[in-house]
Order: structure tokens, then C-alpha cells, then sequence
């Protein structure tokens, strides 16, 4: 059985889905924090005071989210190591070949538990200090529209609340500059983790049972960092960069066969391979028995994956508007675009045979 890192996605998915619900419930503060009185002249005064509530109502969040959050990763890296281990397994079983030892050290794995649990207090710090940031930028912004006379001033709030919708609490900014929001960080530092720690499993046990070479996945539609990779065979040990190997036949006694192989799996993962959201496995190669995988002729391009993934970060951001809207008209308009959107999805998975995934269009998905 192959594993890839999209093995882990359901386990990061639970651990994302406690910050993602605690992005929610800061959303909903600042709403109902700033709706009263907001037609009457001492609006910014009293909403100003009421910043304590808000500081509050935070500080309350953390104690119980870093605990079902630190509970929640330590689970997934675990149950990612078994799912890559019972992987290993069921390939070996299938070619009638012994599993090796009956234990492995997961050592390795428990000190990617502790790192991904290190990795989250900064973002329990940007949940204490982000949304207070917000708080008091709604408030001036709708104070100067006012002041101005250019737009009303639930108006100039609106807008800023839908800034921070559609940006959300910001878990990272990585080197190119781009800011990730809370749910979506965490959805891939977790995944990313799980997903190594599957794929180390994986070779562990294949390494302990005495094989060194993997098959690439070609599903097909790839990126530019995995399109090299796909169909190829990757050495777990061994020298770097290609070579040949001339080996034993995996069914026949006494016979040798040469081996092309494109590189090491710690290579082709340096170079890009198997990043988040990759959708390759890698899975045991028995020189002269296996069959590299190839493309299937009705893949979908990579283009159209990445306009379906396009539609459904508009649809989840406007989901995230309407539970932000202060009034029945911001409301309607954000379930317009959310219908239009949905519209755009189903006319693509329709001309081009993709399959829709209704979760990712919910905001309770990180992506």
C-alpha cells in the first residue's frame, strides 16, 4: 500500500479544526462587541471601554485550546507513524514478504510531536493580540468615515470587518512574504508533520525488511516540483544523485536486472517533493517484478485543479463575510457571492470530470 503526505490530511484536519473553531468564536466576539449602539453618538466611546471584555474573553481561549491542540497533534504524529507503519506492512504482506522487526523506535516521531507543539505558541500569542488589533481598527475606521462624512458609519465598520474575514488571524508569514491565516497554518504545519512522520514509518519498515528502493506515484495534473518525480525510482539508502544499480531479480533466483534510479527520496524531497497539499505516494519497487506507474490519459491539468482550489478559497471567503456581517444586507450580499461561486464549481467539475469536495468549500476547512 502506497503512503503519501496526503494520508495525514484527515489528522491534521482534526487538530486544525480547534484553532479554526477558536478563529470563529473571536470572530463572533467582535461582532457582537461592536453592534450595540452603533447609531448613537457615543458609539466609539463605549465601545472603546468595552475593549476590556474583549481582552478578557481572549485570555479565557488559550488555556483550553492549547490543551485539546497539544492533545489533538501529539494523537495525529502517532496515528500518522502507524498509518505509514500498517502501510509498509500490507505492501510486504502482499508480495509474501517477512515485515522485519516486530517494533520500531518511533523516538523520531516523538520529538516531531514536541516541535509541531513548540511551533503553536506563537500562535496563541498572535490569537491574544490580533483581534484586539482588529477591534480597535473598526472602530476608528468607522469614527473617521463618520467624521468625514463620506460613508456611514456601520458601513466603514463593515468594511473592516470584512478585511479581517477575509485575512483572518494571521498564524504565519513565510519568506516570500505571504501572510497564512490561523486555520490554514496549522492545517499545514500539522500536515506537514503527519505526513513525514507516515512517509518515515513507511521507510523505516521497508529499510528494517531489507528493501532501499521506492516507485513514484503519477496521478497526473502535478505541480513543476513533482512532475520530475513522478514514475521514478527513488533509493531510501544508498549514493546520491542517479545511478544504476544492477540487482537481484525480486522472483527469480540467480537472475540480476539493472535499475535506473532518479535520485534519493531525501533528494527529491529537498527539491520540492512531496510539499504540502502534494498528492504523490511512494510505494516498495522489487527490481523486475514492479510497474512504474504513468499518467492516466484523463488526468486532470494542473490549471483546472488550481482554478476548482481558486473557487473554493472565494466561497469560503465569503462564508467567512457572512458570519461577520453586521446587518441583513451584508448578509445577503455575501450568500450572493457564495451562490455565484458555487455556481462557477459546479459548471467546472461538470466540463472537466473533477470531483467536488463540498468540505473544502466549508470554512471550517484550512487551505
Amino acid at each position: 500500500m502506497a503512503v503519501s503526505p496526503d494520508d495525514a490530511e484527515h489528522l491534521a484536519a482534526d487538530v486544525a479544526a480547534e484553532f479554526g473553531a477558536t478563529e470563529r468564536t473571536v470572530m463572533g466576539l467582535l461582532r457582537d462587541l461592536l453592534t450595540p449602539g452603533m447609531s448613537r453618538p457615543g458609539w466609539a466611546r463605549a465601545r472603546t471601554a468595552a475593549g476590556g471584555l474583549l481582552r478578557r474573553a481572549l485570555r479565557r481561549l488559550i488555556p483550553g485550546l492549547r490543551q485539546r491542540a497539544t492533545a489533538a497533534a501529539e494523537q495525529a504524529v502517532t496515528q500518522a507513524y502507524r498509518i505509514g507503519d500498517r502501510a509498509a506492512r500490507m505492501e510486504l504482506e502482499q508480495h509474501q514478504l517477512p515485515a522485519g522487526p516486530d517494533d520500531l523506535t518511533v523516538t523520531p516521531t516523538q520529538r516531531l510531536a514536541r516541535a509541531l507543539v513548540e511551533d503553536f505558541e506563537p500562535v496563541y500569542a498572535r490569537i491574544l493580540r490580533q483581534p484586539e488589533d482588529v477591534y480597535r481598527e473598526v472602530i476608528a475606521r468607522a469614527s473617521e468615515g463618520v467624521l468625514e462624512g463620506q460613508i456611514t458609519r456601520q458601513r466603514a465598520a463593515q468594511r473592516a470587518l470584512d478585511d479581517f474575514a477575509d485575512r483572518g488571524i494571521t498564524g504565519f508569514v513565510d519568506s516570500r512574504g505571504r501572510a497564512w491565516n490561523l486555520h490554514s497554518y496549522v492545517e499545514m504545519a500539522v500536515r506537514t508533520v503527519c505526513g513525514r512522520a507516515a512517509i518515515q514509518a513507511h521507510t523505516d519498515r521497508l529499510t528494517a525488511a531489507g528493501h532501499t528502493l521506492v516507485s513514484v506515484s503519477a496521478p497526473g495534473g502535478s505541480c513543476p516540483l513533482c512532475t520530475p518525480w513522478e514514475g521514478k525510482i527513488l533509493a531510501l539508502t544508498g549514493p546520491a544523485g542517479k545511478h544504476d544499480m544492477r540487482l537481484p531479480h525480486a522472483s527469480a533466483p540467480g537472475r540480476t536486472v539493472t535499475v535506473r534510479v532518479s535520485g534519493s527520496l531525501m533528494e527529491a524531497r529537498a527539491a520540492g517533493f512531496q510539499h504540502p497539499n502534494c498528492r504523490h505516494s511512494v510505494s516498495l519497487y522489487l527490481p523486475g517484478v514492479s510497474v512504474l506507474p504513468t499518467a492516466p490519459p484523463d488526468a486532470q491539468s494542473y490549471d483546472s485543479v488550481q482554478e476548482q482550489r481558486r473557487l473554493e478559497r472565494q466561497v469560503r471567503r465569503w462564508k467567512r463575510r457572512e458570519q461577520t456581517a453586521l446587518d441583513d444586507e451584508a448578509r445577503t450580499a455575501a450568500r450572493r457571492r457564495i451562490r455565484g461561486y458555487q455556481a462557477d464549481l459546479r459548471q467546472l467539475t461538470r466540463e472537466t470530470g473533477q470531483r467536488r469536495k463540498p468540505q473544502r468549500e466549508q470554512i471550517t476547512y484550512a487551505h
